[in-house]
C-alpha cells in the first residue's frame, strides 16, 4: 500500500499537454499533463457548443473531464456526478455515449444542466425562441405597444411585487420590464422548451444588472453612475436595458444547441434537484465530480438574479463549504463530514472497484482523511497547475485529481 504522497503524479513538470482525444485505459497516469496554458487550449475550445450557454464561476474544463472519462469509463456504462454544477461532466459523457445522472441541491444548477446536456426538434427551438424573442419586441420597444400589453396583460405587474425589493434594486425600469415580459411569455405562450428560454432569460438578466462590466461574479451593490472601468479602461455606464442582450444570447443560445446537437448521442442523461448525500440511486459504474471549495463560493448566490426572477427554490442552507460560513478549523471538519457523506452514498450504488474521480482543491489538505473515512483504495493522485484566466482573479493556484477505487 503507497502513502497518497507516493502515488502524487505532479502532471505540471512534464512537457507536452495531454491531448483529450489520445487518451485510453492504457494511458499511464504518470504520462499526463494538465497543465494546459492558452497556447495550448484555447478558449473557443475550452468553451465550445454549451459549455458556455452561461456564465458559471468554479466550474471545471471539459477537457479534464473527457481524459479521465476516456481512461476510467466506456459507452454504455453510467456515471454519476453529485455536484453537478454547470453539466460539464453530463455533457462530456454524452459525448463518449456514457449515460450520465447528475445531482444538485442549487435549482439554478439542475435548470442549467439539464438545458445544456438536453435533447431538442432544433426546428422548433429556433421557432420559440424567436417567437419570444419577437413578441418581447413588440411589447416593450415602443410607447404604443407597452402600454397595450400592461393593459391586456394584467397578470403582468410594470413593476414586482413590493417584496421583492432585489429586482427593483438590481435593474434599471427599462430592463426590468423587458426581463419581466419574458419571463410571463415563458409561462402563458404554452412553449415546449421553457426551460431553454429560462437560462436565455437568466443569462440577459446576468448582463443587464446595474454593477460594473468587470465585476458580474459578485457584486457587492448596485453601480448607477458612470465609472471607470477596468476591462474596457474608459468610462461606462451601467445598462438600462436587457432587450439587446436578450437578441445577443437568443442567437448565441440557437448556435450553441445546434453545435452541440451534431455531436450529441443517445446515451441516456437525468438530472435531479436532491441532497447528494441521500438521494437514491440505480447502479452506477463510477462517480467523476468536482465538488465545491471550502469557504470559496457561494452557488446559490452566484445566480441570485436567476432566483428572483424565475422563483426557484433556494436550498442555501444545504450547499456543502459555502463562502458565507468561512474556512475555520470547525467548517473544515463539518465539510470532510458532509462529502465524506456524499461519496459514501454513491459507493453504496457502485459495484466493488468501481472508481471515483474526484477534481479538487486540496491546499488545506482535507482530502487524505476524507479517503481514510471512504476506506477507499487510493490509485493515483494528479496535481496539476491551474492558469486562472477569467476576471480580475490572476493568481496561479493548483489543484488535484484523486483516482480513488472502491474495494
Amino acid at each position: 500500500m503507497f502513502t497518497n504522497e507516493e502515488k502524487r503524479v505532479d502532471s505540471y513538470t512534464n512537457e507536452s499537454p495531454t491531448i483529450p482525444g489520445s487518451v485510453s485505459a492504457d494511458t499511464p497516469l504518470e504520462s499526463l499533463n494538465l497543465n494546459w496554458r492558452e497556447q495550448d487550449l484555447r478558449e473557443r475550445e475550452r468553451t465550445k457548443h454549451v459549455h458556455r450557454l452561461h456564465p458559471y464561476l468554479g466550474k471545471y474544463i471539459p477537457q479534464l473531464v473527457e481524459i479521465f472519462l476516456r481512461k476510467y469509463f466506456v459507452a454504455g456504462q453510467t456515471i454519476f456526478d453529485p455536484f453537478v454544477g454547470s453539466g460539464t461532466t453530463l455533457v462530456q459523457a454524452n459525448e463518449l455515449g456514457i449515460n450520465s445522472i447528475g445531482c444538485d441541491i442549487s435549482a439554478f444548477n439542475v435548470l442549467l444542466s439539464s438545458v445544456k446536456a438536453g435533447q431538442y426538434d432544433l426546428s422548433l427551438m429556433r421557432r420559440e425562441a424567436t417567437d419570444i424573442l419577437e413578441k418581447v419586441r413588440v411589447a416593450t420597444q415602443s410607447e404604443k405597444y407597452q402600454m397595450s400589453f400592461w393593459e391586456t396583460n394584467t397578470g403582468v405587474p410594470s413593476i414586482p411585487d413590493q417584496d421583492n425589493g432585489y429586482l427593483n434594486t438590481w435593474f434599471a425600469p427599462q430592463a426590468l420590464r423587458e426581463l419581466l415580459v419574458y419571463r410571463y411569455l415563458i409561462d402563458h405562450e404554452g412553449y415546449r422548451y421553457q426551460s431553454l428560454l429560462k437560462v436565455i432569460l437568466s443569462r440577459s438578466a446576468r448582463s443587464s444588472r446595474l454593477t460594473t462590466h468587470f465585476d458580474l461574479d459578485f457584486p457587492k451593490k448596485p453601480q448607477t453612475e458612470p465609472y471607470w472601468c477596468y476591462k474596457h479602461s474608459r468610462e461606462c455606464t451601467p445598462t438600462d436595458d436587457a432587450f439587446k442582450f436578450l437578441q445577443r444570447y437568443t442567437t448565441d443560445t440557437i448556435r450553441r444547441v445546434t453545435e452541440f446537437s451534431l455531436i450529441r448521442t443517445d446515451a441516456s442523461v437525468s438530472v435531479h434537484h436532491e441532497n447528494s448525500q441521500s438521494i437514491k440511486l440505480p447502479k452506477i459504474d463510477g462517480v467523476i465530480t468536482s465538488p465545491p471549495y471550502v469557504g470559496l463560493i457561494d452557488y446559490h448566490e452566484q445566480h441570485a438574479y436567476a432566483y428572483h426572477l424565475l422563483g426557484l427554490q433556494d436550498r442555501r442552507d444545504a450547499e456543502i463549504g459555502p463562502a458565507a460560513r468561512g474556512s475555520s478549523q470547525k467548517v473544515q471538519r463539518e465539510y470532510q463530514r458532509d462529502i465524506s457523506k456524499v461519496f459514501q452514498n454513491a459507493l453504496s450504488f457502485m459495484p466493488p472497484g468501481g472508481r471515483l474521480i474526484v477534481v479538487a482543491g486540496d491546499r488545506r489538505e482535507l482530502y487524505g482523511e476524507i479517503a481514510n473515512k471512504l476506506e477507499v483504495d487510493v490509485e493515483g493522485i494528479v496535481k496539476r497547475h491551474v492558469n486562472r484566466r477569467t476576471g480580475r482573479r490572476a493568481s496561479d493556484f493548483y489543484e488535484s485529481v484523486f483516482i480513488w477505487r472502491k474495494k
